[in-house]
Parts: C-alpha cells; structure tokens; sequence
C-alpha cells in the first residue's frame, strides 16, 4: 500500500470519527426513536468520511507542492534556515524569560518574542547559506585533513633489528622525511643487546654498532624516538612480534630485512624498505653513455675490471684488468637487475672506438673504396 492510500484512510476514518461524535454532542435528541438517532449517526458519520475523504486529497496535492518546493532548494540553504531558525528561538526564549514577569504583558512577550526572532533567524539564516555552510565545512575538512595526515604521513614507524644496525636511518632521520614517531620496543633492543654481547667479533660489533646508532638517533630534536615496552611473550620470534605491534598500533614496519618484508605484506602491514629506498635514489643510467670511474679490483672473468659507484653500485668493465687503480672513461653497454641491486656492464671507450673504426674499414673494403 503506498504512502497516499493509507494517509487518505487515516484522513477518512478521522472524519467518521469526528461526524459521529459531532452529532452526538450537538444534534443528538432523545425524543426521536434510537432508529433515527442511528440513522443520522450513520449519515453523520458517512459525512465526515466524505468531508475526510477530500481533506486528504487536497492534503496530498498540498504535501506535494511543498515537497517539490523544497527539492527545488539547495540543501546548504535548508541547513542554513534551520540554523538560523533554532539560533534565534534560543535567543527569544531566553529573552522571554527576563520578560515573563513585566505584569500584563509579560504572559504574551514570550510567543511574540519566539515568533519575530524566530522569523528573523530564518531570514537570515537563508541570507547567510554560504558564510553558515563553509563555516561548518571548515572544521569538517580540518578534521579530514588531521585524519589523512595521521593515517597517511604522520603514522608511527617501527624499527626493527636489521635497520638499527643498518646505519642508514641515522641519515635518513637526519634528512628530515619520516614524519611521526619512531617506535623502539623493549624487545628489539633486547635482541640489540644480546647480539652486542656475543661471543662471536662480527656479531658483537654489529650490535655495538646498532646501540650508537640509535642512542645518536634518540639525541636528534627532528624526530621523536619513544622506546614501548609491549610485548608478546606468546611470540618468541622478532618478526612475529615486530607485526603484532604495528597492527595493534596502527603503524608501518621500517625495515631491510627481505623475509619479514614479505611476512609484513602477506599480514596486510604497511613496510617501508630501505633498500627500496636506496635502488630508488640511484642515478638513471642507459646504455650508451660515458661514466669516468676508477678501477677498483679484477672481475671473475679473465680480462675484466670492477669498479664502483658512488652509491655502492657494481661496473663490470671489459678488458679493464690491465688499468688497475687508474680513472678510465667507460661506455655503458648494458644493466641488468638483480635482487642485490644493480650491475652495469661497460667496455673502455678506446676499445670501443678502435672496434668501431675496425667496422667501418671492413664496411669500406666490401664496397670497393
């Protein structure tokens, strides 16, 4: 049944309800015979329907118009009015409470009151929609913005062992682009400690190595270092740990550990990788353009150099074994990818030209000149 069928019953049923209690208050009369009094009852009654029956059908023209009106006017200005509609009955009825007790007048002064501010609120209210709605949506997107900070840029960060003794996130908080807090637990450092304290040299200076770092880290004013001490005595690996704390945190794993990297992303916590990092600051270079660098070492294969660059990237140069600690300019000949990082495959310029020349002489002899 639709929404104007059963308010045209309703408006009918009040209008036999209202005819039939009409006839008995004003036109009942004991000296006729209850059969007439029944009679006129019912004929009351049918007129009330009827008269209920046309109420509601000019009801639902008039409910009609008025909802098309209102569709017809921006929601910002409905919003407007009703705000200025409620400002303004607040003030009469505030008024009106210092006024109720003037003698005479006083009785009246609160619907007058409640009637002028409340009309006038609602003037202008519909005046001011635009002042009035971007007032309101100012604080809404200073809350967004606050909100897609905190999740996006401003999150805490969680160290984990490998990137302590790493080194290179003393630079990077240095530099000044990880924002929010850096999260050290208890755990971590526990691991920290007992590598420091190993039998083993290598062990041992690696994680001596981690401490400094991170005390010099903790000294730093440009980024915030908070030690927790929540831990998963459930857990007894690092890793496990390192994820439930950021998961019930909220925060991302900082990290150049390739394991827990993936363990990270298959539990759906953010990771931000320092060696990504690092491949992704390296300098663009294509086949075919000339890098001067010194030979460092021999390659594995006979007759090849190794050199390297400024950011610790591999150049294999071929016949390069006989200029051995010397500057030389090579031609970049190819690069190939590896999951340890990059390696560039070059040949020394001279014995590309002379390859080249070689060609063209061959070329120049086919033809005939």
């Amino acid at each position: 049944m639709s929404g104007k069928k059963l308010l045209r019953i309703i408006f009918i049923i009040i209008g036999v309800i209202v005819g039939s209690e009409i006839y008995n208050r004003f036109y009942f009369n004991p000296d006729l015979y209850d059969y007439y009094n029944y009679l006129y009852r019912f004929l009351a009654a049918i007129a009330g329907g009827i008269i209920g029956f046309l109420v509601s059908y000019i009801f639902n023209i008039k409910v009609k118009q008025v909802i098309d009106y209102l569709q017809k006017i921006p929601t910002k200005n409905i919003i407007s009015a009703i705000v200025g509609l409620v400002v303004g009955l607040i003030i009469a009825n505030l008024l009106a409470y210092s006024f109720s007790f003037i003698p005479v007048i006083g009785m009246y002064l609160p619907l007058a009151l409640n009637l002028i501010l409340g009309l006038l609120g609602l003037n202008i209210g519909l005046n001011k929609a635009d002042e009035i709605t971007n007032f309101f949506g100012y604080f809404k997107n200073i809350n967004r913005i606050k909100r897609r900070y905190k999740e996006e840029i401003g999150c805490d960060k969680v160290l984990d062992t490998s990137v302590i003794i790493d080194g290179r996130i003393l630079d990077i908080c240095q530099s000044n682009f990880l924002e929010g807090d850096l999260i050290v637990p208890r755990f971590v450092l526990s691991e920290l400690q007992h590598i420091a304290d190993s039998s083993d040299t290598l062990k041992r200076n690696r994680g001596r190595r981690g401490l400094d770092i991170l005390n010099k880290m903790i000294k730093l004013n440009k980024n915030k270092v908070k030690i927790i001490g929540k831990d998963y005595m459930e857990q007894k690996e690092v890793d496990i740990k390192l994820i439930k704390l950021a998961k019930d945190i909220r925060a991302k794993i900082i990290t150049n550990d390739y394991n827990l990297n993936k363990i990270a992303q298959l539990e759906g916590v953010p990771v931000l990788n320092i060696n990504d990092l690092a491949n992704a600051l390296k300098a663009v270079i294509l086949p075919g353009e000339e890098i001067t660098t010194q030979i460092i070492k021999e390659g594995k294969e006979p007759e090849q150099g190794v050199a390297y660059l400024d950011d610790g990237t591999m150049i294999v140069v071929e016949d390069g074994n006989r200029y051995i600690g010397k500057k030389v300019n090579i031609v970049v000949t190819s690069i190939l990818q590896t999951p340890a990082g990059r390696m560039i495959f070059g040949k020394m310029k001279a014995v590309l030209n002379n390859h080249s020349e070689k060609v063209n002489q061959f070329q120049r002899t086919i033809s005939g000149k």
